[in-house]
Protein backbone atom coordinates (compact mmCIF):
# COMPACT_ATOMS: atom_id res chain seq x y z
CA UNK A 1 0.00 0.00 0.00
CA UNK A 2 1.53 3.26 -1.62
CA UNK A 3 1.27 5.94 0.78
CA UNK A 4 1.86 9.97 1.05
CA UNK A 5 2.84 12.66 3.77
CA UNK A 6 0.17 15.28 4.57
CA UNK A 7 -0.14 17.76 7.20
CA UNK A 8 -3.89 18.67 7.71
CA UNK A 9 -4.35 22.40 9.59
CA UNK A 10 -7.83 22.13 11.99
CA UNK A 11 -9.42 25.32 12.76
CA UNK A 12 -12.27 25.23 15.67
CA UNK A 13 -14.78 27.66 15.68
CA UNK A 14 -17.19 25.62 18.02
CA UNK A 15 -15.09 24.09 20.98
CA UNK A 16 -17.69 21.57 21.29
CA UNK A 17 -16.31 19.54 18.12
CA UNK A 18 -13.66 18.74 20.73
CA UNK A 19 -14.61 15.41 21.31
CA UNK A 20 -15.98 14.22 18.12
CA UNK A 21 -12.56 15.48 16.51
CA UNK A 22 -10.19 13.67 19.19
CA UNK A 23 -12.91 10.27 18.35
CA UNK A 24 -11.74 10.56 14.67
CA UNK A 25 -8.16 11.30 15.53
CA UNK A 26 -8.10 7.98 17.33
CA UNK A 27 -9.67 6.32 14.77
CA UNK A 28 -7.08 7.45 12.27
CA UNK A 29 -3.98 7.20 15.07
CA UNK A 30 -2.33 4.40 12.72
CA UNK A 31 -1.10 7.23 9.64
CA UNK A 32 -0.64 9.87 12.41
CA UNK A 33 3.03 10.70 12.60
CA UNK A 34 2.42 13.62 15.05
CA UNK A 35 -0.15 16.45 16.24
CA UNK A 36 0.77 20.20 16.66
CA UNK A 37 -1.15 22.63 18.63
CA UNK A 38 -0.62 26.11 18.68
CA UNK A 39 -1.25 27.89 21.90
CA UNK A 40 -3.44 31.07 21.16
CA UNK A 41 -5.92 31.56 23.25
CA UNK A 42 -8.26 33.25 21.03
CA UNK A 43 -8.40 30.62 18.73
CA UNK A 44 -8.02 27.15 18.84
CA UNK A 45 -5.87 25.86 15.79
CA UNK A 46 -3.81 22.40 15.74
CA UNK A 47 -2.74 20.70 12.88
CA UNK A 48 -1.71 16.52 12.21
CA UNK A 49 1.13 14.84 10.34
CA UNK A 50 0.39 11.74 8.62
CA UNK A 51 1.52 9.18 6.24
CA UNK A 52 -1.00 7.07 5.24
CA UNK A 53 -3.05 5.65 1.49
CA UNK A 54 -4.18 8.96 -0.14
CA UNK A 55 -8.12 8.00 0.61
CA UNK A 56 -7.36 7.86 4.33
CA UNK A 57 -5.91 11.40 4.61
CA UNK A 58 -8.83 12.87 2.01
CA UNK A 59 -11.37 10.14 4.32
CA UNK A 60 -10.16 12.13 7.79
CA UNK A 61 -9.79 15.42 6.16
CA UNK A 62 -13.26 15.16 5.34
CA UNK A 63 -14.89 14.48 8.24
CA UNK A 64 -12.84 16.84 9.99
CA UNK A 65 -14.31 19.68 8.15
CA UNK A 66 -17.80 18.09 8.29
CA UNK A 67 -18.21 18.76 11.53
CA UNK A 68 -19.68 22.24 13.15
CA UNK A 69 -17.59 24.96 13.71
CA UNK A 70 -14.71 22.69 12.08
CA UNK A 71 -12.66 23.96 9.59
CA UNK A 72 -9.69 21.81 8.02
CA UNK A 73 -6.80 22.42 4.62
CA UNK A 74 -5.03 19.53 3.49
CA UNK A 75 -1.41 20.08 1.73
CA UNK A 76 0.39 16.74 0.25
CA UNK A 77 3.66 15.50 -0.20
CA UNK A 78 4.44 15.65 -4.16
CA UNK A 79 5.79 11.96 -3.67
Amino acid sequence: METRVALVSILVEDPDAALQINALLHAYRQFIIGRMGIPYAAKNISSIAMDAPMDAISALSGKLGALHGVSTKTVYSKV
